[in-house]
């Protein structure tokens, strides 16, 4: 006669895996918050530890502006116009005409000519060389000129606008004088040599060794 196990009134109960189970996921769910209280305070570190340099860099730059504002004020007259002028001569030290032909070259089309050029103004702002030119090109029809400003201003270093225009006839060649003012600010790196570079520095550059 075989046994019988009757489950409805003796059940089969394991007590110890409810518990195994709830111990296990109290060691992780430790061991997680440890992990995040961990990162949490080395992040706090760090975001502290930038905030100081931060406020220490402000500290000096404040310091420094002072000491400026205070040099700046022990200057005469003479002496701040003598410092203006001496970072004017800076200015267009760094100025190169055989960059400023070179970029021109490159935006001029070939039926446009340079008849003058010169340099109002030189001044950097931000380590950049920014230069004022007045530039007078000769050109046969508007539509030549409208296209060869908007060229220049695709650049990214060039900002032309019109002036004035002035009929001209001579030389055996009929055309229009356009003239133009323009902000030109140079990209970094080596000029590049040319031709045509050559020729627009062999041109009528009134004002350009100012």
């Amino acid at each position: 006669m075989s046994n019988r196990l009757n489950l409805a009134s003796k059940p089969f109960n394991n007590r110890a895996l409810p518990w195994t189970i709830a111990a296990s996921i109290a060691l992780l769910s430790l061991i997680f918050l440890v992990f995040i209280a961990r990162s949490t305070a080395q992040a706090n570190a760090k975001a502290n530890s930038i905030q100081l340099e931060i406020n220490r860099l402000s500290q000096d730059e404040q310091t420094l502006r002072q000491k400026a504002t205070e040099i700046k004020g022990s200057l005469t007259t003479e002496q701040q116009q003598t410092l203006t002028s001496a970072h004017v001569l800076v200015d267009r030290k760094r100025f190169s005409w055989s960059r400023l032909f070179a970029d021109l070259e490159a935006a001029l089309p070939a039926n446009v000519r340079v008849s003058r050029i010169s340099v109002r103004d030189v001044a950097g702002h931000a380590g950049q060389t920014v230069a004022e030119l007045d530039l007078a090109v000769f050109a046969k029809s508007a539509s030549t000129v409208t296209d060869m400003m908007s060229q220049m201003d695709r650049t990214g270093i060039f900002r032309a606008d019109l002036r004035s225009q002035n009929l001209q006839k001579g030389r055996g060649e009929a055309g229009t004088e356009y003239e133009l003012y323009v902000i030109y600010t140079p990209r970094a790196g080596a000029p590049s040599n040319s031709e045509r570079a050559a020729n627009l520095a062999s041109a009528d550059s009134n004002g350009g060794n100012r």
